[in-house]
């Protein structure tokens, strides 16, 4: 079995960037906009802190303002960067992409 399939089932594991293009594709276009600036090279330098104070914020997301949904946004942000969380984020956001139905 190769480093690209998964264990026991024979499929291949979801890749990050694949991933998150698909899930680009479905945003609304301001939503996409932003997606696309922080994913490019420029941003680089910017995400770990960023990542830091979203999942920093969503820790006390029970104050005005903050919530607990800036805790995922900080970790997919940080995944960027850090080559250990890209296959469980590219495994969670593969099962958003298949079972996201979209509205009528």
């Amino acid at each position: 079995m190769t480093d690209n399939e998964a264990s026991g089932r024979g499929e291949a594991r979801p890749d990050l960037n694949d991933e998150l293009d698909r899930l680009q594709e479905r945003m609304p276009h301001p939503v996409a906009r932003v997606m696309k600036k922080v994913r490019s090279p420029e941003a680089k330098p910017y995400r770990i802190p960023i990542g830091v104070v979203l999942t920093a914020g969503g820790v006390v997301g029970f104050l005005p303002i903050l919530g607990f949904w800036m805790v995922p946004l900080g970790l997919a942000v940080i995944a960027q960067d850090v080559p250990v969380m890209r296959p469980p984020l590219a495994r969670g956001i593969a099962w958003i992409n298949r079972n996201w139905k979209p509205s009528a």
